[in-house]
């Protein structure tokens, strides 16, 4: 079952966006909820719940207005994070989650979804690619310190 996330599952999302994102701090993540659920018409994110009741997965996704690599049209919305427990991949929880954002989008007059994976994340790569994402470029970006 797919469900919006709220503030009444807050705890259950954060401790699935601290799996995803170990390198942030749980302040920082907490933070990024309280944004996301104060913006309900920039994010949209949800949970997959098991028939038991446990939480195997979430997607979170946002409404961007600016260039986003690749896209032709703006706005679009933008896969900014996907997540599903090791123990229950390979049964198309993904896929279900990333259609309940597909779904979203459209019934919002959206017309593309986009997203990025790092380089090195080909196992982020192979699932994008089975989810019906195409590569459409791969840029590197560079800076300069300027102090």
């Amino acid at each position: 079952m797919i469900e919006f996330c709220s503030t009444e599952t807050q705890n259950e999302w954060l401790k699935l966006r601290s799996e995803l994102w170990s390198d942030d701090t749980e302040e920082d993540l907490q933070l990024d909820i309280d944004d996301m659920l104060a913006e309900p018409d920039h994010f949209v994110q949800a949970l997959f719940r098991l028939s038991d009741g446990e939480v195997a997965g979430f997607v979170e996704a946002s409404v961007r207005s600016d260039y986003v690599n690749g896209t032709s049209t703006t706005p679009v919305v933008f896969l900014e994070g996907i997540y599903v427990i090791p123990k229950h991949r390979g049964y198309g929880i993904a896929a279900k989650l990333i259609q309940f954002i597909t779904d979203w989008a459209i019934e919002n007059g959206y017309s593309e979804l986009a997203s990025d994976v790092l380089l090195e994340n080909t196992e982020s790569q192979q699932m994008h690619e089975a989810l019906g994402f195409e590569e459409t470029e791969r840029v590197v970006y560079y800076c300069k310190s300027l102090v």
